[in-house]
């Protein structure tokens, strides 16, 4: 007996449908032009990667529960690429010492991590990488916020659909050293609390900080520090930090943004952490406003000490990383979605005789030569099924090529929008058509 399989794609994957495909390729076509406009090449890199480049840096979920490892034919432990960071920073310390600085890096590639399946969030997903590399300059953290920036203006959002919050890691790190006096061998487990502390209740969370060995007074301290809403209430609260490194750049940050013409679009949040172990710089998320979709977006930051894992020296890099679901749900939230992605540019030329099948042959080369999407007709039919087939299909024109058209040169279209139709020579057909798709 023949087993019976199903049909269903792997639980957290989808099958695109056109329609569907459609919504992701006008995503994936916007990420690659901000990018292009900013000076960043496109590369790519393998889908498996050895498990310990993300059992290393990140983090103990991305990094742990949630990979899907193989072991090869050497009995080496691969994994399905969870995210592009590590990834990326291998391949650059392949060639970094070599190549003009700084580097400016883009890709587009599908991801998986082995977690429960949930609104915005698959196994299997897309993701934007950009990332600069060789510079140390606070005018990288700008332009990086900058392309992030304008990735989301590129879909023409209303005012204030979108926020981009902004903390930096040197901040945490010495309200965790310096004031709130957590040991270095707690640093690491603290940080990943402080990154849950949105999803916690305040009970929860300071419970989870008192099973790291933290005082309450420390427990106390950090709460105080993540309950502040901007940098007035932060320097209010903790005084010394007007002259930590981290405050200082933020603010340089903020100065030239706004600056810029984006301060209606950013903000200040020490509560912040971004759960990556490698993050030391500064670090941003883009936060959907939505009432119906209010959730993070994509997020990054500096990550200048990642490069040590593969034996070469640090090197200075920050980058972030958009999903294509979160970056859907985003257009459908407001409505960003254009109209004219469902429409059918696909003109239908239908074989009404079998006599006829190199002639229709012909002028389907001849057309998509001058550009035009043509969809040719296997298998004869007549003159009435034509017409059927192209409206299920939605095509925008039929071409009717006969007997007597043949003979005299000419072709007959049939505008399956207004109902009209006419006969024309090749050229002024080719010239119609063109103009129509302009």
């Amino acid at each position: 007996m023949v087993q019976r399989l199903s049909n269903a794609p792997p639980k957290g994957t989808s099958d695109w449908l056109p329609e569907e495909f459609a919504i992701r390729k006008y995503i994936f076509d916007a990420w690659r032009r901000v990018n292009c406009q900013f000076g960043f090449q496109e590369y790519m890199t393998p889908i498996f990667e050895l498990a310990d480049i993300y059992r290393a840096k990140s983090g103990e979920d991305v990094g742990g529960k949630e990979l899907l490892v193989v072991t090869d034919r050497g009995g080496r432990d691969l994994a399905i690429r969870p995210e592009m960071t590590p990834s990326v920073t291998r391949m650059v310390t392949r060639f970094y010492r070599q190549t003009q600085k700084p580097l400016r890096l883009f890709s587009i590639a599908n991801f998986w991590r082995n977690e429960r399946p949930q609104r915005g969030r698959n196994r299997e997903f897309w993701q934007l990488n950009s990332d600069i590399f060789g510079s140390t300059s606070i005018n990288a953290d700008i332009e990086i916020l900058q392309l992030a920036l304008h990735l989301m203006l590129a879909f023409q959002p209303p005012a204030g659909a979108f926020t981009l919050f902004i903390n930096h890691r040197h901040l945490i790190d010495t309200v965790l050293q310096t004031i709130a006096g957590v040991p270095d061998e707690a640093n690491v487990q603290t940080v990943r609390v402080l990154d849950k502390y949105g999803k916690l209740p305040q009970e929860a969370f300071l419970a989870s900080l008192n099973k790291l060995g933290l005082s309450q007074q420390t427990a106390d301290l950090l709460l105080q520090f993540m309950q502040s809403q901007s940098a007035e209430a932060l320097l209010e609260n903790f005084p010394r930090l007007k002259e930590d490194a981290g405050y200082l750049e933020t603010s340089r940050i903020f100065q030239a943004l706004q600056a810029t013409g984006f301060g209606d679009w950013i903000r200040f949040k020490p509560s912040l952490i971004r759960g990556f172990d490698y993050y030391d710089g500064m670090v941003f998320e883009v936060f959907d406003n939505n009432p119906e979709n209010n959730r993070s977006m994509f997020g990054g930051g500096r990550y200048n000490g990642l490069a040590h894992l593969f034996g070469g020296e640090d090197i200075p890099a920050l980058g972030f990383a958009p999903g294509d679901e979160t970056t859907r749900l985003f257009l459908e939230s407001w409505n960003l979605v254009p109209e004219h992605l469902s429409q059918n540019r696909t003109i239908y030329l239908p074989l009404l005789d079998d006599s006829l099948a190199d002639a229709a042959t012909a002028l389907a080369s001849e057309l998509r030569q001058a550009g035009l999407y043509i969809e040719q007709g296997l298998e004869a039919q007549s003159f009435r099924a034509a017409l059927k087939t192209a409206d299920r299909k939605g095509a925008a024109y039929v071409i009717l090529l006969g007997t007597d058209e043949v003979s005299q040169g000419m072709v007959s279209l049939k505008d399956m929008r207004a109902g009209d139709q006419e006969r024309l020579a090749k050229s002024d057909l080719i010239k119609k058509l063109q103009d129509d798709a302009a």
